[in-house]
């Protein structure tokens, strides 16, 4: 016989296979964590950095928001609304730093990914196991050289007084440049001090991809009588675009987080370069800790984060109504 609900809620019964189903999830949910404990263990250390690093510094945020003093606290600051942010839109360094970030990152992206190719189809090509391993050995060194010791080297090499290439010029009978006070070459600095740390490591993963072809693809080509440059062309290239694709993605997810060790070791609190080198991190960087302004720095922060988590949504839909393999989600 069927139970009317009651007047005052709807008190339905609940039906054994509602019971069942729930206990037979909670079975399977229990036994994939017992047989799955050891890749959780293995997790744990990056869960608790996220959860430390990322999620617990969220309510910070609302600093943006407020007039921030020590006295009231977070939540207890007078609320501002966006003012913070109105004052660094009108200031005009709110789409300086913007602009500056997102082209840096757009170089280091597109530079960066065609020499990482490049470079990973020439460690294919060669074919003395000895020289490849050197070769690869020479390319991922630069990318555990510390960026405090690039800066050293760019500060010996690019520097006024002694540094070598003006020694060269001066011998050569020119006249000394004033490098340091020179915003227009820097960009190309920049990028070619993170071309050369990144791009032998950044090769790893195209290599691999390389590596995991099937060789019969390979050896029925030659047999047909193509050459190296058509094999390239034809198998090689196409069979890299969902690795492209899938990195690609995961770069411009971070194309409004920059550098910060390369650009402050490189050009520093140099007020002459802020037109071409200053970034968002170098920005907050100053005005936490030069000028002791809480509010701004967090709303340029905060800022900086929902235009990448808005711009990693738009190009994935973007890149699912163009072929759904390449899509993250």
């Amino acid at each position: 016989m069927a139970v009317q609900p009651s007047q005052q809620g709807l008190d339905l019964p609940v039906r054994p296979g509602d019971r069942a189903t729930k206990a037979t999830s909670t079975t399977s949910f229990r036994r994939g964590l017992r047989h799955s404990k050891m890749l959780l263990l293995m997790c744990l250390p990056a869960i608790v950095f996220f959860a430390v690093f990322s999620y617990a510094p969220m309510p910070g945020a609302w600093i943006a928001f407020t007039n921030f003093n020590y006295r009231d606290g977070i939540f207890g600051s007078p609320f501002v609304g966006l003012r913070n942010f109105e004052f660094l839109i009108k200031s005009g360094q709110l789409w300086l730093l913007t602009k500056n970030t997102i082209l840096y990152n757009l170089a280091f992206i597109i530079i960066g990914n065609i020499l990482q190719i490049a470079l990973a189809i020439m460690l294919n090509e060669i074919r003395s196991r000895y020289f490849k391993k050197v070769s690869q050995a020479l390319m991922f060194l630069p990318y555990f050289v510390s960026v405090v010791l690039i800066g050293v080297i760019a500060f010996n090499l690019l520097n006024y007084e002694t540094g070598t290439v003006n020694t060269l010029i001066v011998q050569a009978g020119g006249d000394p440049l004033k490098l340091y006070s020179m915003a227009g070459v820097w960009p190309f600095i920049i990028i070619l001090a993170h071309v050369w740390q990144s791009t032998g490591y950044g090769s790893i993963v195209y290599f691999a991809a390389i590596m995991g072809l099937d060789q019969s693809m390979f050896e029925a080509a030659a047999i047909d009588g193509a050459s190296a440059w058509q094999r390239i062309v034809h198998i090689i290239l196409p069979s890299l675009k969902p690795t492209f694709f899938i990195l690609l993605l995961f770069s411009l997810g971070g194309i409004m987080h920059g550098n910060f060790g390369l650009f402050w070791n490189l050009v520093g609190n140099n007020a002459q370069l802020y037109a071409s080198t200053d970034i968002i991190e170098t920005a907050v960087y100053r005005m936490l800790l030069a000028q002791n302004n809480f509010t701004s720095s967090t709303a340029v922060g905060l800022y900086q984060s929902l235009f990448g988590f808005v711009l990693i949504l738009v190009v994935n839909w973007i890149m699912r109504r163009i072929n759904p393999d390449y899509a993250l989600f």
